[in-house]
């Protein structure tokens, strides 16, 4: 594989291509809808809300985990994630600033 060359662009657009590229999976999606529509913490509702098995939501918990929209504290032996609310806000912004620096018209081009 290729060398990406993240020193080429600026700390926006690296930022906005990680939290794509951890987005970038329907589950990924599902979880951060369930964790919306929960307003809460929650543990294993994942497994049975989603259908997959624990080591795969945990991968996928871990990928979130790793950008910041997710954050999990420890409660004896499991562990309740949330949504990272400062993150998320971070994270619409950056798609808002995207989508919303060029704005396109309906005209066709092609």
């Amino acid at each position: 594989m290729g060398v990406t060359k993240t020193d080429l662009f600026d700390t926006a657009q690296n930022e906005l291509a990680n939290v794509a590229k951890a987005l970038a999976h329907p589950a990924r999606i599902a979880i951060i809808q369930h964790l919306l529509h929960a307003n809460a913490c929650i543990n294993s509702d994942l497994v049975e809300e989603l259908g997959l098995a624990q080591p795969t939501i945990s991968q996928h918990l871990r990928e979130l985990k790793q950008i910041g929209i997710i954050q999990g504290n420890i409660e004896g032996t499991r562990v309740n994630y949330c949504i990272n609310a400062d993150k998320w806000y971070e994270v619409k912004s950056l798609f808002n600033d995207l989508f919303d620096q060029f704005p396109i018209s309906n005209n066709n081009c092609c």
